[in-house]
């Protein structure tokens, strides 16, 4: 639901706003700040949790190793970051008891009986390992070293094991039921070892399914259709990866990052790796061209919104998770930047976003990266995928959201709330000011 102004003139203020000022309708952030639209998702409908120690990431910069080095960043604080967000996301006082009602919520929503979780439920996990595709060729498909772009801004291992700890200490879940991966990436062997150290029998994902040396788990496709609202025509057919299909649950890990065509890269556009073809692929349906970069401005298609609504991918999902420690601008910058706006005042963002909203969360996301850099995230239409993905149901494309089917059957519903935060100062959002809908955020810094 939206709040003091109607949807419709939402987008109408926004153009207006911005055209008064001589500028194209993209800064809704600088003219309308707590106005939510859409409907809150998770336990605590609408929650995002913030969690930052500047100790966290520790690396001196090019010339200092790499970041993805143990040394760089310091683990006994990570581990408190991230058990930080998921007790202050679900509001429980311990870590088992917060997974435990995560889980429970999980199943409640989707009407399977609102129990805990059950020994032997599979859970994957989606990380954004970008820089190391395949077919850019930045790893050794032998070696399974880094060849090019060694502190590319990936998923941080660091940020995957504490992960791992916390769901098989602390959640219950057995390692061989847990899978870690990139559909369309090589994983790495400096992350690979890192991770496997600790965790052996998770099954570690990529492209390839990796050589005799460096084993990995190939990730292949199921046999359940993803299916393009805009209704292309003779296109090759996508396909759901298998470790999701065959997951209970997803959990989506991904970075926080700007981007020269979508505008910022978070949850939503970590998806664009959730398929087992690169986006632009040769036959199949271009997800590119629903970028803002080719398609500027509010209320158009965006294939992202499909994705995340898609009942094995986004339907699946039970947390959604943002690696803040080195953000950096893809795919023009191959190093992290330090970030000059408070708190961070010149150093490593080293944060920690946590929430089951996958609209709320982004919408997070992207004011700390629209008050942090002025260029990308602003881009016009770069938030036009949480406008659709909030009023999913009626959205202003006039799109009909159905990824689920080969026609237009059921329409997609909110995905989650979406709004921007008073001010880059005091970070409020209409829940923090004491109103019953919008994004509540918990910062834990």
């Amino acid at each position: 639901m939206l709040e003091t102004v109607s949807r419709r003139s939402l987008f109408h203020l926004a153009g207006c706003g911005a055209l008064l000022r001589g500028q194209a309708a993209a800064p809704v952030a600088a003219t309308l700040p707590n106005q939510p639209i859409g409907t809150g998702k998770g336990l605590n409908p609408g929650r995002v949790v913030w969690t930052r120690e500047a100790k966290a990431a520790t690396w001196g910069g090019s010339g200092d190793g790499h970041w993805w080095e143990s040394r760089a960043t310091n683990e006994t604080v990570l581990d408190n970051m991230m058990s930080r967000a998921i007790r202050e996301l679900s509001g429980q006082s311990s870590d088992t008891a917060a997974w435990d009602a995560l889980f429970r919520h999980f199943k409640s929503a989707h009407g399977d009986g609102g129990g805990g979780y059950a020994k032997g439920e599979k859970v994957t996990i989606k990380v954004n390992l970008v820089g190391c595709i395949s077919t850019e060729k930045n790893i050794d498909p032998q070696s399974y070293e880094f060849v090019r772009k060694p502190d590319y801004m990936n998923t941080s291992p660091q940020v995957i094991v504490a992960l791992l700890r916390q769901l098989v200490e602390k959640a219950g879940v057995a390692q061989q039921d847990i899978s870690v991966g990139d559909t369309l990436a090589l994983f790495p062997k400096p992350y690979y070892d890192i991770c496997r150290r600790e965790f052996p029998d998770v099954q570690y994902l990529d492209c390839t399914g990796g050589n005799e040396r460096h084993p990995r788990a190939r990730i292949g496709v199921s046999t359940t259709a993803v299916y393009w609202s805009q209704r292309p025509a003779e296109v090759t057919q996508d396909y759901v990866p298998a470790p999701y299909a065959e997951a209970k649950y997803l959990i989506n890990l991904a970075n926080l990052k700007s981007h020269t065509m979508a505008g910022v890269t978070l949850c939503g556009k970590n998806h664009y790796g959730s398929l087992n073809r690169t986006p632009p692929q040769r036959g199949y349906f271009n997800i590119h061209n629903s970028l803002p970069r080719m398609t500027p401005g509010l209320g158009h298609y965006r294939a992202l919104v499909d994705m995340m609504g898609h009942a094995q991918i986004g339907g699946r999902t039970l947390l959604y998770l943002v690696d803040g420690l080195y953000p950096g601008v893809h795919p023009i910058e191959v190093t992290p930047r330090k970030w000059a706006s408070a708190p961070f005042n010149g150093n490593w963002a080293s944060s920690l976003l946590a929430s089951q909203d996958p609209v709320a969360i982004d919408s997070v996301g992207h004011d700390f990266l629209w008050a942090e850099w002025n260029d990308y995230p602003r881009m016009p239409g770069a938030e036009d995928y949480l406008h659709e993905a909030a009023l999913a149901g009626d959205p202003p494309s006039g799109t009909f959201y159905d990824p689920n089917h080969a026609t237009s059957t059921t329409r997609l519903q909110s995905l989650g709330v979406h709004e921007h935060w008073n001010n880059a100062t005091e970070r409020k959002y209409s829940r923090n000011l004491g109103r019953k809908e919008g994004i509540e955020l918990i910062a834990s810094i």
